[in-house]
């Protein structure tokens, strides 16, 4: 699964576990990085709390950090900002350098560029505020769904059921980010697959009483249910897994993350979205999927800081 196995906690040195910053996701983030630091402690890495802020290159400068765990979610930390600073400081790092993290955190140039290496996704289309309503309705259809382009965690998104709706799911929108985007709504179950080095990790179905898997059916409810084994055929699973991979390559990602993904009802399958740097709290996939596969938590966290050893060098 990892190509540079190390066995000894002394090798990976000094370890940043970046967590929080400003973004719309900065609680996820503090939750996602307090769980990964107490793991990697608790497997005897010398690792240290780094609450990222604008003085983070000065922390990391006088911490004489040997590596960083980023676990920062949303902007500044998964779109190519602190991956540039930690590659600019020469220091290794997990997950996505600067151009896997642009092209994942960017839903539209996510699927544009999916789109021009014939993978399927959904139909979409950048709207705005000024934005010609029929238009927008007579492309894709209803329902449909509005998500702010930079923006994770579901913060922003609202199916859109009915002409009158529209409006003001874009406006909500903008109030995350400047750009915006329509997507054709599909009916059908939610997957996810989470992505080990350069291993498919078993796929988890979602299911949710909500209208879609949003930020609170991701982390405030527990009425969500994730399904893992997934509940399909071992043939459609491989079929994703695979989707998944050339997902996650297509983005240039690299060390770790999830894609996700949805079955409509004829049985076929569409890429949703990727993140490079997907959530570690008890609600979280990619644990799940792991423990699934037979890791630990604690194994998990391991595996993933062993990935910057050979990646971003």
């Amino acid at each position: 699964m990892i190509k540079h196995v190390i066995t000894s906690a002394a090798e990976f040195g000094r370890v940043a576990v970046l967590m929080g910053g400003r973004s719309a996701e900065r609680e996820i983030s503090l939750m996602s990085g307090e769980t990964v630091l107490a793991a990697l402690i608790k497997k005897g890495i010398d690792a240290y709390k780094l609450d990222v802020d604008f003085d983070v290159s000065e922390q990391l400068r006088t911490g004489e950090y040997d590596r960083a765990f980023v676990m920062l979610h949303g902007r500044g930390g998964e779109d190519g900002q602190i991956q540039g600073l930690l590659q600019s400081m020469n220091i290794p790092f997990t997950g996505s350098d600067v151009t896997g993290a642009v092209l994942s955190m960017n839903k539209m140039i996510s699927k544009q560029s999916w789109l021009q290496q014939e993978l399927p996704t959904a139909k979409f289309e950048r709207v705005t505020i000024e934005s010609d309503i029929d238009s927008i309705l007579q492309r894709l259809g209803l329902p449909l769904i509005i998500k702010p382009v930079n923006e994770g965690s579901s913060i922003g998104m609202t199916k859109v059921n009915s002409a009158d709706e529209l409006l003001t799911a874009i406006e909500l929108a903008t109030q995350y980010d400047a750009e915006v985007m329509a997507e054709r709504w599909i009916h059908g179950a939610e997957y996810t697959v989470a992505v080990l080095g350069h291993t498919a990790l078993p796929m988890i179905r979602l299911k949710t009483p909500h209208e879609f898997y949003d930020f609170k059916a991701k982390y405030k409810t527990n009425t969500t249910e994730y399904l893992c084994p997934c509940g399909l055929s071992e043939q459609d699973e491989q079929h994703c897994q695979q989707l998944a991979l050339k997902a996650f390559n297509g983005l240039r990602m690299k060390g770790w993350g999830r894609v996700d993904l949805m079955q409509d009802t004829d049985g076929e399958f569409y890429l949703l979205e990727a993140n490079s740097v997907p959530g570690m709290t008890d609600h979280s996939l990619v644990p799940m999927a792991a423990k699934q596969f037979g890791l630990s938590f604690e194994d998990l966290v391991w595996q993933i800081l062993q990935t910057s050893m050979e990646t971003n060098q």
